[in-house]
């Protein structure tokens, strides 16, 4: 291969790098949105009819990725892969991705979301911020990526800036299972660590569109035939009920701001690595406690501002530079 044919593959994939960053940085900023989008929806009726306090956050979850499959579903037809849905399907990293599905969406979003409802959407998106480590762990041994000092340095700062944020429990009597809430957002940064890597070695065969597009169809249809009806008839009062509220509705538009960060997550995983995918989403914490603020009159506390300062520099280093992932491919 001559000179020139080198520099121009080396361009094209280092454009290819910087597009998986930029994408991960923007996957950050839409799931800090969509915590607090949630976070507001679950405080309106019918879900706080105190009926049951498990089943309300769960039909939320059951909501949000119903309407962000069906988001994904439109673009996927738009872009003309629609049939690839029912060929992938057929095949076995089809099947790695659905149990990723699983652990990432009943498991891991319904953690998040009784999280949201338990101790408020800035300090699980704090202590769910501790999954790109648990990934980037699970990622070095099982997908082999290797990951320089930098940027587990930036990772772990960008854990350590999130614990921050969520380290001191809101005043009042607001969240009355403030640290309930805070093991079920650790439950779901487990799940969601595992999920990226499992959908991550799955993606090597499957196009990244289509594989968010399952993931979230799996997890829909497990909350409405496996997960709601543990509850009875109470979890399907509250469904119906939400379409006759405007709450119900809302998540139409909480469904396409989750859609739009699941599919720039899952091309950057496929486009930068799991560790450096997961380490840029953290910035959903930043952008939870200035969404929180804006929107929810957050309250911003000395530890909020040091956790945020703490998160943006472990991202700087998270980013170092895209060269860094050619060099690594080269090996």
């Amino acid at each position: 291969m001559d000179r020139s044919t080198q520099l121009v593959l080396q361009n094209r994939d280092l454009a290819f790098a910087k597009k998986g960053i930029g994408l991960g940085l923007l996957t950050g900023t839409a799931w800090g949105l969509d915590g607090v989008l949630m976070g507001m929806a679950l405080g309106l009726a019918p879900f706080t009819n105190n009926i049951s306090i498990f089943a309300a956050p769960l039909v939320g979850a059951c909501l949000h990725d119903g309407f962000a499959a069906l988001w994904l579903l439109i673009c996927n037809i738009i872009n003309g892969k629609w049939r690839d849905y029912a060929r992938t399907l057929k095949t076995r990293p089809a099947r790695m991705i659905i149990l990723a599905a699983i652990l990432g969406g009943p498991i891991g979003m319904s953690g998040n979301l009784l999280g949201i409802y338990f101790a408020g959407a800035s300090y699980t998106a704090a202590i769910t911020a501790a999954y790109p480590a648990i990934g980037a762990v699970l990622g070095a041994i099982f997908l082999k990526e290797t990951i320089s000092r930098r940027v587990w340095a930036g990772i772990t700062l960008a854990v350590i800036g999130a614990f921050v944020v969520g380290f001191v429990p809101p005043d009042g009597l607001a969240y009355p299972h403030f640290y309930l809430g805070i093991g079920l957002a650790a439950i779901a940064a487990i799940g969601w660590a595992v999920e990226g890597v499992m959908s991550t070695f799955g993606m090597d065969l499957v196009d990244s569109d289509i594989a968010i597009g399952l993931r979230e169809a799996a997890s829909f249809f497990v909350y409405i035939f496996a997960i709601l009806p543990l509850f009875g008839g109470v979890a399907y009062q509250i469904l119906s009920e939400s379409f006759t509220t405007p709450s119900g509705w809302y998540f139409v538009v909480i469904g396409l701001v989750g859609a739009t960060s699941f599919l720039f997550w899952y091309r950057s995983m496929n486009m930068t690595g799991v560790g450096r995918a997961m380490g840029l989403s953290v910035t959903s914490a930043i952008w939870s406690v200035f969404f929180g603020w804006l929107l929810n009159n957050l309250r911003i506390t000395p530890n909020l501002i040091i956790g945020v300062v703490i998160i943006s520099l472990g991202t700087i280093l998270t980013i170092g530079n895209p060269k860094d992932l050619l060099n690594l491919k080269s090996r």
